[in-house]
């Protein structure tokens, strides 16, 4: 997993986690990677400094307690900030499961329904292959990828 910091045309500033930097860049060619602040998909990654720590670094480094949120394991590299992101970003999906009708592979026929009026609208959610995706969003439907958290691949 690599973390970018990331920046809109708006200069909203935000980070975010990717399997690669060959993933980002996929990902960012087709539009998939958005602003949370504003929607935008004009996206370009800000100057990052690599952290790069010792042994001794880490050992003088490593907080004193632990800070965890619910669900979560803490790491001295782990920082309060990434552990409050990776809750809220699971409270989201553990949203998006409770209140939306799974269907499976199901997702790009029905999601295509739903927008061409065949069928009532109601949330879903469900898979699509990265091809599937990028023709729904070619045809103007609204849909987003479920974060995927370190934890879910477990």
């Amino acid at each position: 997993m690599i973390r970018y910091t990331l920046r809109c045309e708006k200069g909203h500033a935000f980070e975010s986690w990717f399997q690669s930097s060959a993933a980002y860049e996929s990902q960012e060619k087709r539009h998939l990677v958005n602003c949370p602040s504003c929607g935008s998909d004009k996206i370009e990654r800000a100057i990052m400094a690599p952290r790069v720590v010792s042994k001794k670094g880490r050992e003088a480094a490593a907080p004193a307690a632990p800070v965890e949120a619910a669900g979560s394991e803490a790491t001295p590299l782990l920082m309060a900030q990434e552990v409050e992101l990776r809750a809220k970003i699971k409270e989201l999906r553990d949203h998006i499961v409770k209140n939306a009708d799974n269907v499976g592979e199901r997702f790009p026929s029905e999601a295509r329904k739903m927008h061409y009026g065949d069928i009532e609208h109601r949330p879903i959610y469900g898979e699509a292959s990265p091809e599937e995706a990028r023709s729904l969003i070619d045809e103007g439907v609204e849909v987003s990828p479920l974060p995927v958290l370190p934890d879910d691949r477990n």
